[in-house]
């Protein structure tokens, strides 16, 4: 059970990096930045880090687990970061669009 909890907390570490790069990127994408500037490198060692993570994830868990997990965390924190941070405004198609993601992760996680 400690494996799996472990596999689980390393999943949610890897997404948890990747936000933070996709984070910096779309914010320098927006500044309008050079494409080697200090934050786009930023975003590359965030996505490196994340490797890690997904490495020891994987090495606890299945795939498949890693996957449902990663996508459950990642999906809905980019969603509120697009929306409270950047302004994005989500309308009743993707609203639809995250719940039937949602969805097929929660089926998911029943097979898996």
């Amino acid at each position: 059970m400690l494996q799996i909890a472990a596999g689980y907390a390393f999943a949610l570490g890897c997404a948890l990096i990747v936000i933070a790069g996709d984070t910096v990127l779309k914010a320098a994408a927006e500044s309008g930045r050079a494409t080697l500037s200090p934050p786009i490198l930023v975003g590359c060692v965030f996505y490196a880090v994340s490797a890690l993570a997904w490495f020891w994830s994987m090495r606890h868990i299945t795939m498949v687990q890693g996957a449902v997990a990663y996508t459950m965390f990642s999906l809905i924190a980019l969603c509120l970061i697009g929306a409270l941070y950047f302004d994005e405004v989500l309308q009743a198609r993707e609203y639809a669009g995250i719940a039937c993601a949602l969805a097929a992760v929660v089926l998911m996680i029943r097979v898996a």
